[in-house]
């Protein structure tokens, strides 16, 4: 596994739009205070060409624009590590245009986003064996004040932390708009963590996962190379973590199906999971915790759920393909990652 450099506090950070641009408020003016409290930190920053579109379908720009910036920032001199400007839509469009085989061989990088950014972050491990952080985007850098989850993700990016605790209280709404696009995290809930079984737990693998909502779409399809990943890696095994955006709690049991069925899971030592935003939701008899747990009990190893991963803010910085050891017990979980295998 590739794992890039760590940035310094005078290095420069590319900002890329992969999925949707920073073109429209809140995310606009989030984007730019963003910008001003890294250049304040000391930061140098290069910006893409789609940083500020909006012309695209689900994203930034056309999927050969979105794709072309991505190709030329992994290969730009001076840009030390990249960080997607937001989430979005139709990401997976860009896959056909996107050089995996030069991405490859090109001195990694480190590249963070979340959500449709799972497209990025899973295949660079499973394509180009190279680490990615699923973590905040960059207009989340923004807010007034920062979160401690923020300073957790640039942390990480910059080499000075390499274990990770989550976080006593998360946001269920959030009060940032366009009136208001520098609002922190509203985090009101007190974090619950739900096991199965229900003891406390250590694991110890390698990181591999995303948004659920992607990574049902990238099963069986040409960029689909997860289970030769983990059959690579099963030495070490895999700690999965998932999360869903838009799915309903059927969508969600319906994507553990598809993604256990095309043999993903074979080599796992336990599951993370992410609060989803259908939090709370019940149908026809199934709750958030059933959709996930009657299909991945077969495994006969630990789930952990409503964890501080994904769209229910905050969230801890995850890395695709790095080994870690997971530590949970009572309302606590740290990761400790292991950088150098």
């Amino acid at each position: 596994m590739r794992i890039p450099e760590f940035i310094d506090q005078t290095g420069c950070l590319g900002l890329v739009a992969p999925s949707y641009g920073c073109n429209i408020e809140p995310y606009k003016t989030a984007f730019q205070n963003a910008q001003k409290k890294w250049k304040e930190m000391g930061f140098s920053l290069d910006l893409g060409p789609n940083c500020y579109a909006g012309s695209g379908i689900g994203i930034s720009n056309t999927p050969q624009k979105c794709a072309g910036e991505i190709n030329s920032y992994f290969s730009k001199a001076g840009v030390d590590a990249l960080i997607s400007c937001g989430g979005g839509e139709l990401m997976c469009e860009i896959l056909d245009y996107v050089d995996f085989g030069k991405l490859a061989e090109e001195e990694p990088k480190w590249f963070m986003g979340y959500s449709d950014n799972t497209n990025l972050t899973f295949l660079l491990a499973t394509l180009c064996d190279t680490a990615a952080v699923y973590g905040p985007c960059a207009a989340a850098f923004g807010m007034e004040p920062w979160h401690s989850s923020l300073q957790d993700a640039m942390d990480l990016l910059m080499g000075k932390k390499d274990r990770f605790e989550n976080y006593s209280l998360w946001e269920k709404t959030s009060l940032k708009d366009e009136a208001h696009p520098l609002e922190p995290y509203h985090v009101t809930e007190k974090t619950v963590i739900r096991r199965f079984p229900d003891q406390d737990v250590v694991l110890e693998g390698r990181l591999l996962g995303g948004c659920l909502d992607c990574l049902r779409n990238l099963a069986g399809s040409e960029y689909d190379r997860t289970k030769a990943f983990a059959r690579k890696y099963r030495s070490d095994g895999i700690i999965w973590y998932l999360e869903a955006c838009d799915l309903n709690i059927m969508d969600i049991r319906r994507a553990v199906w598809q993604l256990q069925h095309a043999g993903w899971f074979d080599h796992a030592e336990g599951f993370l999971i992410g609060r989803p935003m259908c939090f709370g939701q019940e149908m026809f008899g199934l709750d958030q915790y059933r959709a996930v747990t009657d299909l991945l009990s077969c495994y006969h190893v630990p789930v952990l759920m409503d964890l501080d991963i994904g769209h229910l803010a905050p969230m801890m910085p995850l890395v695709n393909g790095a080994c870690a050891r997971v530590v949970s017990e009572g309302e606590h979980l740290s990761i400790q990652y292991d950088f150098k295998n």
